[in-house]
């Protein structure tokens, strides 16, 4: 099966993490998601801060299995070929990453107090984890029309990402937001510390990704 231009593969590669492409708003950026959390902290709202973390370390495993992919196939599933401050994986500018650490708080304040409230007969983790999961795969059909995001396998695009990216992405947001404080550090540091193992050993010792 014929990809669709397999050549910014290579116009991605050219460009990871390479210091050549760094813009300035990158610093506002960041300042904005600290800025984010801090807020939650000082609230002691521990919720929205696992939610968060939760949805972006899982967003990190998905952003090296991708690399992983394209190391071992010569292809990506999605990559970033231009358009970015710092390409920090084949499929991933810091932009985009910076967006997904916010996006878990952020879409915490959707979910209703109670966690076994039904919306439609569904459970509303569940139904808002759907809902989300479907506005961010709309969205990527735009970004998948510009020169800065690219879906290199004819198969690969909004429904697949719909349903084995953003899905998976809400719910373990939602899910981890009624999590025991215990279970929330256990899972999330769990999470966070396979996602610094593996970028260790994949991108600074074996440089496949």
């Amino acid at each position: 099966m014929p990809l669709n231009h397999p050549e910014l593969t290579a116009q991605a590669l050219s460009i990871l993490r390479s210091p050549a492409t760094f813009q300035w708003y990158f610093i506002p950026l960041f300042a904005f998601v600290v800025y984010v959390y801090f807020t939650e902290i000082e609230k002691r709202n521990w919720k929205a801060v696992a939610s968060g973390l939760a949805l972006y370390s899982v967003h990190w495993l998905y952003e090296i299995c991708n690399a992983l992919i394209q190391h071992f196939s010569g292809h990506a599933l999605w990559t970033v070929p231009g358009g970015t401050s710092f390409l920090l994986l084949v499929g991933v500018g810091v932009e985009l990453s910076l967006m997904f650490a916010v996006s878990g708080v952020i879409f915490s304040k959707l979910l209703p107090a109670d966690p076994k409230a039904k919306i439609l007969g569904i459970n509303n983790r569940v139904l808002i984890a759907i809902g989300n999961a479907a506005f961010f795969s709309l969205f990527e059909i735009f970004l998948a029309t510009t020169p800065a995001f690219h879906w290199v396998y004819p198969w690969w695009g909004a429904l697949p990402v719909f349903v084995t990216v953003y899905i998976p992405f809400f719910l373990a947001s939602n899910f981890a937001y009624d999590w025991k404080p215990r279970v929330q550090r256990i899972v999330i540091v769990s999470l966070v510390a396979l996602d610094i193992v593996a970028m260790v050993v994949f991108a600074g010792i074996l440089h496949w990704i």
